[in-house]
């Protein structure tokens, strides 16, 4: 079986839909990677590069049903953004300059 370098956990909530800004496609494609690490990662709780403050609030969020926030870094460095939405109806990645 391959592996593409993704660890598999339990989702902890629901992605929605998930999709991404051409920006954030172009910053994937450029460094060989693929949005579905990013939402598996996102949704098995791996916050990336968010602080503790922020990785808190994710763990909140999942509880009470806010918004769920992580930031990962590529291989060239470019930052992405992971962002579900409160109501659970969408998962977006996009770069921090789109937000």
């Amino acid at each position: 079986m391959r592996s593409w370098g993704v660890q598999l956990a339990e989702p902890r909530f629901s992605l929605g839909r998930t999709v991404a800004t051409p920006g954030a496609l172009d910053a994937l494609t450029t460094n060989d990677q693929t949005p579905l690490g990013f939402f598996l990662r996102h949704s098995g709780g791996d916050w990336g590069d968010t602080d503790a403050e922020d990785s808190e609030r994710n763990e909140k969020a999942i509880k009470d049903g806010s918004r769920v926030f992580s930031v990962y870094t590529l291989r060239d460095g470019t930052r992405i953004y992971v962002i579900t939405e409160a109501d659970r109806s969408a998962t977006t990645i996009l770069l921090p300059e789109e937000y």
